[in-house]
């Protein structure tokens, strides 16, 4: 059978098959998420299309479940590119990652963390106060907590943060957040503008209080 006989015999169904395999052979070579996504969603249209016209029953339900998943998926990442990029030109904001985010209550006196332990994961404060008990500051509702240790090689924890009043936080393991920054870049970028802003924070926070320390040293110093 020569290729103009297999061309006479090609069906709509056929053709819909051929084109849906073409398409998730692409996904393969595909390293981001949002091409991948949407040459996803074409091979289901036409794998859907040969299960409608084969008909194949199978394919069809297979495909009527696969379709509307990657759709989501899809504006869901589209979504999350959006915020990221809005807020990398903008004010730091951790609004973006909630929906990827866990609530949790702590009480007072509960710890969070410990200063030397292995880090698993980090907080974002809802309400309530939290401490950080080697330079004494106080941790208010909208902050981050915890992302230090993900830049860390061990995943070492650099300080201990306790619960000082009841309240609420969200939180997002570290293979979540790898998971986010592989799927797409732009999320790296903003983590870490996200995580050297914080540490500026915590620098300017540590040389105000030393800063204090000094000059009630030097009127102690002046009043003897």
């Amino acid at each position: 059978m020569d290729f103009r006989s297999v061309l006479t015999h090609l069906t709509f169904a056929d053709a819909c098959g051929i084109l849906g395999g073409l398409f998730f052979v692409a996904t393969l070579w595909m390293q981001t998420m949002v091409p991948l996504r949407v040459a996803h969603i074409v091979s289901n249209g036409f794998f859907l299309g040969y299960g409608v016209f084969q008909p194949s029953y199978p394919a069809l339900v297979l495909y009527v479940v696969l379709l509307p998943v990657n759709c989501i998926r899809l504006y869901q990442m589209v979504g999350l590119v959006k915020q990221v990029r809005t807020a990398a030109e903008g004010d730091l904001s951790m609004d973006w990652l909630k929906p990827f985010m866990t609530k949790r209550r702590y009480r007072k006196g509960d710890t969070l963390f410990h200063k030397g332990e292995r880090g698993e994961e980090m907080f974002y404060t809802l309400s309530g106060r939290y401490r950080v008990t080697e330079i004494d500051v106080t941790i208010e509702p909208g902050q981050l907590v915890g992302e230090l240790a993900f830049l860390t090689p061990d995943h070492c924890r650099t300080q201990t943060v306790e619960c000082i009043d009841e309240g609420q936080v969200l939180t997002i393991s570290y293979d979540k957040v790898t998971e986010l920054y592989f799927q797409n870049p732009i999320f790296g970028f903003y983590f870490l503008r996200l995580a050297s802003e914080r540490l500026l924070q915590n620098i300017s926070r540590l040389e105000a209080a030393l800063g204090a320390r000094r000059g009630k040293e030097n009127e102690a110093v002046q009043q003897t």
